[in-house]
Order: C-alpha cells, then sequence, then structure tokens
C-alpha cells in the first residue's frame, strides 16, 4: 500500500483509496488549524495554505488510480459524488487496460498466457 501516493499510474483497492481519503481529511484539518492559528507573523498561515497542493495532488492521484481499478478513466472522479460510487465498487478481476489487480498482482490471466489451442505463449 501507498507506493507511489503521488502517481496517476496503476491501480488501488477501495481500503487505500479510503484510508487516502482519511489522510485528507487529516491534513485538510490540520491545515485548517495552521490558518487559524493567531500568530502574528503569518507563518502558519503560509504553511496551512501551501499544504493544500500536495494534498490535492495526492487525492487526485489516489482517486485516478482507483478509478483505473474499476477500468476507467481518471477523469471520471471529477463528476459530483463519483468518490462515494469509488469506495464501494469492486475491483474488476485480473488484468485490464491499468495493470494487474492489486489484490492477486502475481495472478495470471489464463486468456492472456495460452494461445487458441491450449500451449502456454513464451
Amino acid at each position: 500500500m501507498f507506493k507511489n501516493p503521488f502517481s496517476f499510474n496503476g491501480r488501488i483497492r477501495r481500503m487505500e483509496y479510503g484510508l487516502s481519503i482519511l489522510i485528507h481529511i487529516v491534513f485538510y484539518i490540520a491545515a485548517l488549524a495552521l490558518i487559524d492559528s493567531s500568530d502574528t507573523s503569518g507563518i502558519g498561515a503560509t504553511i496551512g495554505v501551501l499544504m493544500f497542493i500536495p494534498m490535492l495532488w495526492f487525492l487526485w492521484a489516489q482517486g485516478a488510480k482507483r478509478c483505473h481499478d474499476i477500468d476507467r478513466s481518471g477523469w471520471m472522479q471529477i463528476i459530483p459524488f463519483y468518490g462515494f460510487f469509488l469506495l464501494f465498487q469492486g475491483s474488476d478481476d485480473g488484468t485490464n487496460s491499468y495493470g494487474p489487480n492489486p489484490k492477486y498482482p502475481d495472478q495470471i490471466d489464463v486468456l492472456d498466457s495460452e494461445t487458441l489451442d491450449g500451449h502456454l505463449k513464451d
């Protein structure tokens, strides 16, 4: 889990996506607390605002990988409330166009590994 959290490539499961949302919420609350801090220099507020950039990148990357897990484009996550659908939709079995199933990465897809007469490729 969380091998490349800022990458838009690959697939992730529902559990990693749900944990990503929880991590995002924790950092969001921390950023808001820094912004609301009452220091006079404004350093805390600046740090809080700057935290939003990697937080959004992280959430979009994880959402795109979750979309890839159900063989959809990462752009689908901009549909309102699509994130709730991603939390409950099961993964595609086997390998899809975005890579192998993250639950069973070493699982061999029989249709991809055999020729029509039943012999193994390579």
